[in-house]
């Protein structure tokens, strides 16, 4: 499997339908009629209505046409993704990965009916029965949209684009004559361990790394190795998207993964900012 083809499988968010009781429920055979209201936990930037930016509102005509209303709740990280499905109250979550399978074997959540899906079978046949919204021949969630985490950089720190996630792994000296020491962010998350194997796959191709999610015992070793090295580099790890578009515009930091969601906000407000596919892949 190429380290694309990785990345597109990788980060996919999965909406998930909630389950009423600790017991997953059986599939619906039909929709019924509506309940008048849709409660969802989201990413920041998934489930727009026009207030972040005007341009994009998705949730107005549906709320239109189905006489639905749509209650978002956002969540910064995974973990609080669980622990609020966890509470109870919501009926969708937009979860990925590192999320959707604590959910489904807690039994969170229930498994849904993919006929009563129209469009699924236009999905990417890549995306289909992925593992982490298919367990024992049920699907409990349906691919929503992917994103890379991107390699975001301040283009006043680097004269040039930078092609590798060493800009945040590495120590080293940036154009405006500055070291990356303290001005480099690390998401603040266990799935980001799988970045740091990405890019020992290729750093050391010897470690023999092929899939950065499935590690032996030496190259996990290696990876957390890495790991403890970044940390001396690390202004801060992140994991709320407002704190790490704040620390690019006033903490001085150079370069981070992020999402499509910052990066975009930044740009639209005329931050030197911009972000790369780096030679290694994304997740």
């Amino acid at each position: 499997m190429s380290v694309r083809k990785t990345a597109l499988l990788s980060a996919v968010a999965t909406a998930i339908l909630a389950s009423g009781s600790l017991q997953a429920a059986e599939a619906l055979k039909q929709v019924g009629k509506g309940e008048g209201q849709l409660d969802i936990i989201a990413w920041p930037g998934y489930i727009e209505r026009g207030e972040s930016d005007k341009n994009y509102d998705w949730v107005t005509q549906f709320e239109q046409d189905t006489g639905c209303k749509v209650n978002v709740k956002t969540a910064a990280t995974s973990d609080e993704m669980v622990s609020l499905m966890a509470k109870g109250g919501y009926d969708l979550v937009t979860a990925s990965g590192d999320a959707s399978l604590r959910l489904i074997y807690g039994k969170r959540v229930q498994p849904i009916n993919p006929e009563l899906i129209p469009n699924l079978k236009n999905l990417d046949p890549r995306l289909k029965d992925a593992p982490w919204f298919t367990v024992q021949g049920q699907q409990y969630g349906t691919p929503y949209q992917w994103g890379p985490n991107l390699l975001m950089y301040n283009t006043k720190a680097f004269a040039k684009a930078p092609d590798s996630w060493s800009a945040v792994f590495e120590p080293q000296q940036l154009a405006d004559g500055k070291a990356n020491k303290g001005r480099v962010q690390a998401y603040d998350g266990p799935i980001y361990i799988a970045d740091a194997a990405l890019y020992l796959k290729s750093a050391k191709p010897e470690l023999g790394i092929q899939d950065p999610y499935q590690l032996t015992e030496e190259q996990y070793t290696a990876v957390l190795d890495l790991l403890r090295k970044q940390h001396g580099l690390v202004h801060r790890y992140w994991h709320d998207a407002t704190v790490q578009m704040s620390d690019f515009k006033n903490e001085g930091v150079a370069a981070s993964s992020t999402w499509g969601y910052m990066a975009n906000t930044l740009k639209a407000e005329g931050q030197p900012v911009d972000t790369v596919f780096p030679k290694e892949g994304v997740t």
